[in-house]
Parts: C-alpha cells; structure tokens; sequence
C-alpha cells in the first residue's frame, strides 16, 4: 500500500507593505540563509549515506549505528503477555501487552511516580522500587497467580553497551540520575536479582532502546514499514541490517547468524556531520552549538530537533532588536536574554496563529517575556518561525533519504513519533515535500515513501522484541556475540 504524502502548506498569505525596509532586507537575507533547496537535500543526503556506512565499520564514526540484537522481523502473527517497563526522568511506566497475532494487539498500563529522592538514590534502592511496581501491577492484574514467569522486556533509553540483547552495561547515567555503582555493569542482573527477592513471577528478557522498540512494534503493526524514528526533544533512527553489512560484527557472530540475518541497528544519528563538512550551519547554530554542554557534538540534533527551535527565533530576534535596532524599540528585553526562554512551544504557538493581526503572538510576547509588539514585528516573527519550522522539518527527512537509498528501498512506511512529529504544526507536510525534492518525485503522484504515526515502542516494541527474543532463545539460537 502506499499513500499520497501530505503537500507541504505555504507560508502565510499576508502582506508585507507596513514592514520598515531596512526589516524587509533583514528578512530577505534570513530566508536565503534558512531555507534549503532540494539541491542541498540531495548533497546532504549523499554524505549521510556514507557516514552511516562509516558507522557501521571497524573504525566507525561520528554516527554510533548500534547493533540492537533483535535479529528476526516480526511477522505480526506473534502471540502471547508479555510485560514491558519504561524508566523516564519522572516515572516509571509498566506495560502489559497482549499479542494476539494478526498484527493485533491490546495494552493495559499503570504509571508509578518515581519518588524524588530515587535519581540519587542507592542502587539497591532503584532496583527495589522497579521491583516493587512490577509486583504491585502483577497482584493487580494476575490476581490468581500465573503459571510461568511473564517474559519482561526493558526499555533503557540510558547510554549502554550491549553484546546481546540480555544485557546492557551502562556507560553513563543521564537525565537527571547519579546513582553510584551501576554505570560500568550490567542493569539485566541487578533488575533480575531484585524481582527475584520478592518473587515476583516475571524474567527480563530483552534490554531494549525505545527507537529501536518503534521499528518492531510499528513492524508487527504494519508489514509495509522499514524505519522506527523520533523527531522530538532529541531526534533518532533506526532500521534493519543485515549481519553481512556489518563490519564491525565481522568474527564476532555466532555460527547460526548468516550474512542473510537482519540486525536491528540503532543509530543514534543526531550525531550525523560532527565534522562540519556539509550541513548548512548558520552563525546562530554556530552560537547554540558553542554555548552548549558539549560543543561540536550532535550537530544534526542541534539544528533541527525541539530542544532548539526556540533557540533559534529567539537568538535571531535578540539580534535584530539589541544590534540591529530593528524590533522591540526601548523595551526591557532582560527576558529574552535567558537562554532557552523560548522552548519550542513559541514558534510552534506562533505558526499556529489564526488571526490576520496575530493577536495570538502578541499575547504570547506580553505574559512569556513582558514584550509589547506591533502588527509589522509579528508579521517578521511569524515569517522567522516559518523559516526555523521549515528548515528543521526538511533536515530531518534527510536521515529517511539516506536509509532508503543505503538498503535500496523503492517503498517503504516510515513509522514516527515524538512531539514534534506530533505536535509541530506542519512538520508532516513539510518533510512529506523535503523527501518529494530529494527524490524528485512529482507533486500529482503517490508518494512511495511516506511517514505515517508509530506505534508505541516502548511498549509494544519491548513486548514483541521479548517475544521474538524468547522465540530465539527456545529455539537455542544465539542472541548476542560469540563468547
């Protein structure tokens, strides 16, 4: 099946003739430096291919390309409960996943509040809590006991080393945590073993990364899809391989994984183009990158996921209101000095304006940062968070493009989730006409290369990667590298 992608919305019809001149020219020289024309796509594109091959060598690259050891393609037709956890920032969310076969399946899920001692908490401490929600939402559920432990696959969307798919050995805690004696070891275990204390009936079967969770459960859901991918905070894509294709892996498989076998690979290329060769980097994204915790990394992340859309407007517009003397004339612009002031909900409420004197921005520039605006100021606003929405949603198809051309797809369902896929007004139509300009396909056909909405990985993906783990593993197929 394919589907006829989204056409890309125009910018706001309105017209521009109370607009001082010298802002017209200051507009004018931003869309040059904004927009990226589909020549530019194409040459982007090309370059990622071969970082992502790059990634996949011994020597490897800017772009990690981490084998996820899900080494089978769901077929839909999996069976089973299955249980799966997802440790975020604020919560710890438990799945119950109902694998019914025919690419169906139901869900049923309890959130525990992570108490707010637990991000610097002991580690026995952390493991106790996780094992102590599972036995709740286990009493709850099976209230009668089971017969066999449930299979538990656990979504870790921590930094961590695997050399199969049971273990995960953390590099670096994030988002908030500092829990000594975990990072340099395995989690698998230390889970297990706390579980195992309270007898609580399930087994961990499978460390999952949640991108990678987005490609199975939107391939058992959907047999036409060929990528998991994030477009949110941060930005992310994964897809199937095959172990043949894999330098990196060469002498380390197993006897009964062929060149023929898939491997899941995680890519993790927000990191794509550390090396400056090609990516059209603006003296803002320049700023953001140097003022960043760690410049000169994720670079492709840092010019279009959602962290840094606001950034962008608003570094743009302190320029042309502090230098420029263009905007804001004799106002208190202490606020929008703060870095990050501006999130991305800004441009994104901004775009979504449907006033002719975009009342709306007005409101959002008085309460947010005490600013007052003219209709002339918002009309620039409003073109500046066009140009920043457009430019990211472009950008980001580059990723799709590369992946399509490195595996020789003709077809393929891009399935996509985070909040700017979600939520950023016109994203979709806009990556739909960036992957239009990469291929040169013509705006009156079928796109064959379409971005459609994932299923939740980090549920379902965790339960159908346990199911297809389990599989391996009764079938006494390998599921890691040799030993």
């Amino acid at each position: 099946m394919v589907r006829l992608g989204p056409k890309a919305p125009q910018h706001r019809k309105g017209t521009f003739t109370d607009v001082p001149q010298g802002l017209l020219e200051e507009i004018s020289h931003l869309e040059q430096i904004l927009t990226v024309p589909a020549s530019k796509l194409q040459e982007i594109t090309k370059h990622f291919i071969t970082e992502l091959d790059k990634g996949l060598s011994k020597k490897g690259g800017n772009i990690p390309m981490i084998p996820g050891w899900v080494l089978d393609f769901p077929t839909g037709s999996e069976t089973g409960d299955y249980l799966a956890i997802d440790l975020g920032g604020t919560n710890l969310r438990v799945v119950l996943v109902k694998l019914l076969g025919n690419s169906k399946f139901d869900t049923t899920q309890s959130k525990y509040a992570l108490p707010k001692h637990m991000r610097t908490a002991t580690a026995d401490e952390l493991w106790g809590f996780i094992a102590e929600c599972l036995q709740k939402f286990v009493h709850e559920f099976f209230p009668e006991g089971v017969s066999a432990p449930l299979p538990l696959g656990f979504t870790f969307s921590y930094p961590a080393s695997q050399d199969n798919i049971t273990q995960g050995i953390l590099q670096r805690w994030t988002k908030g945590f500092d829990i000594d004696g975990v990072e340099g070891k395995d989690v698998v275990p230390m889970l297990q073993t706390a579980i195992e204390k309270l007898n609580v009936p399930v087994k961990v079967v499978a460390l999952i990364n949640d991108t990678t969770g987005t490609l199975v459960a939107s391939m058992y859901a959907d047999v036409e899809t060929k990528m998991g991918l994030i477009f949110g905070t941060g930005v992310n894509g994964a897809y199937y391989d095959t172990c043949g294709d894999i330098p990196k892996l060469e002498g380390r498989l197993c006897d009964d994984v062929s060149n023929d076998t898939p491997m899941a690979i995680n890519c993790e290329y927000g990191s794509f183009d550390n090396e400056h060769l090609v990516l059209p980097r603006t003296k803002y994204d320049l700023q953001i990158d140097a003022e960043s915790p760690r410049p000169g990394q994720q670079s492709f992340e840092k010019m279009i996921s959602g962290y840094y859309l606001g950034e962008v407007l608003r570094l743009i517009l302190l320029e042309l209101a502090d230098e420029k003397k263009l905007i804001f004339a004799g106002q208190d612009l202490k606020k929008m000095h703060e870095p990050f002031v501006m999130d991305t909900s800004f441009p994104a409420k901004i775009e979504e304006d449907p006033f002719e004197n975009l009342s709306d921005v007005q409101d959002l520039f008085d309460e947010k940062l005490g600013i007052q605006t003219t209709v002339p100021e918002r009309k620039v606003i409003r073109r500046l968070a066009e140009l920043i929405g457009e430019r990211s949603s472009r950008l980001s198809v580059c990723g799709i493009a590369a992946i399509c051309q490195k595996r020789g797809y003709k077809t393929a369902h891009c399935a996509a989730d985070g909040s700017v896929y979600q939520k950023y007004p016109g994203f979709k139509e806009r990556a739909a006409q960036g992957l239009r300009d990469i291929f040169g396909w013509a705006d009156n056909e079928e796109d064959p290369i379409v971005i459609v909405p994932a299923e939740d990985g980090s549920g379902v993906g965790a339960a159908v990667i346990a199911a297809l783990t389990e599989k391996r593993l009764d079938q006494g197929k390998s599921v890691g590298v040799k030993i």
